[in-house]
């Protein structure tokens, strides 16, 4: 697989990345061990978690499959810190929390370093330079190699980018940004997109196969086996079940349809190969689930797929969203 910088760092990953939220859930040890040995063979290095998929068992369940099964040296570990389940305050980004949940996250890895550490998204009771502050410690300590964020909007992100290069040597340049991208969600091109290139920040997409829409499972119906159809799940994937997105997935599969692949091939060739990508991540249920999408290492898109594709799905820019001069 072929591998890509993260950001403007000498960290190179894979690019496709190996999500795990639904590990220790959903996706019970042998089929997770299945899914990881695959990945590895396929060349891919990107394995992204946080501290509470499933509770804590999916950073678990990753450490037992390290010790045994793939080698802590040719992974990649990604995990992420700040969400908690809390109903007055879903989002924690003080020193004290971050920096506990890293070393409970090393815990549960068996592993004394993680190699990309995010904060899950932006806490607006903590001051950000207290939040980066821990990203600081955590890189200076050794128990993160690079930092990153997830989930900040454009000028949160600038706003923390900014920060950080404002002192160099002293300060954790960004590496990357976590974000939901993909066909049926451009939004991140508004904003994020444009910050991120220029602040050389490498974005990792999730969900970039529309939370499973773009596969074109549900054009007719919901399997019963599909997210759409859990109970825990459905409402995830019910905001992609709209006459837009039906419109943009017929376009998926005709487009699939005249290149002799899948629409799983198409959606996630696309967001792979956007401007400013690193590597899209992908979750599955099994190793077969997940061959499908380790498929598209072979596939590059044709640029009049591209344009096609582009103008169905396209997002609405108006002021004074970036570049307005072309509104």
């Amino acid at each position: 697989m072929e591998q890509r910088h993260l950001g403007r760092t000498g960290l190179r990953v894979s690019r496709i990345g190996l999500g795990t939220l639904t590990w220790g859930r959903d996706v019970d040890e042998h089929d997770a061990a299945d899914m990881l040995k695959a990945f590895w063979e396929a060349g891919g290095t990107l394995v992204d978690t946080a501290d509470v998929y499933g509770d804590g068992e999916a950073e678990y369940l990753l450490g037992l499959l390290m010790e045994g099964l793939v080698p802590r040296r040719d992974l990649i570990i990604s995990t992420k810190a700040g969400s908690v389940p809390d109903p007055d305050r879903r989002f924690n980004g003080s020193r004290g929390h971050l920096l506990a949940a890293l070393d409970a996250s090393l815990a549960r890895l068996g592993t004394d370093y993680v190699d990309v550490w995010h904060v899950h998204a932006y806490d607006p009771d903590t001051p950000l330079e207290e939040t980066l502050q821990a990203l600081d410690l955590a890189v200076g300590s050794g128990r993160a190699r690079y930092a990153g964020v997830s989930n900040f909007c454009g000028w949160q992100l600038a706003k923390a980018a900014t920060w950080q290069l404002a002192a160099p040597g002293t300060r954790t340049r960004l590496a990357s940004t976590q974000l939901e991208y993909s066909l049926l969600q451009r939004g991140v091109e508004r904003e994020v997109l444009p910050a991120a290139l220029d602040l050389g920040i490498g974005l990792l997409p999730s969900s970039p196969l529309g939370r499973g829409v773009l596969t074109a499972k549900y054009r007719h119906s919901t399997p019963p086996d599909s997210r759409a159809a859990s109970e825990h799940l459905a409402l995830f994937v019910e905001p992609y079940l709209d006459d837009t997105a039906t419109r943009i997935v017929d376009a998926v599969q005709t487009a699939a349809d005249g290149l002799a692949v899948t629409p799983l091939q198409v959606a996630l060739a696309w967001v792979r190969d956007r401007p400013g990508v690193v590597a899209p991540i992908v979750g599955a249920r099994n190793a077969q689930q997940l061959a499908g999408a380790l498929s598209v290492e072979a596939l590059t898109l044709p640029d009049e797929i591209c344009r096609a594709l582009d103008d169905v799905s396209a997002p609405v820019h108006r002021y004074p969203d970036h570049d307005w001069s072309t509104l």
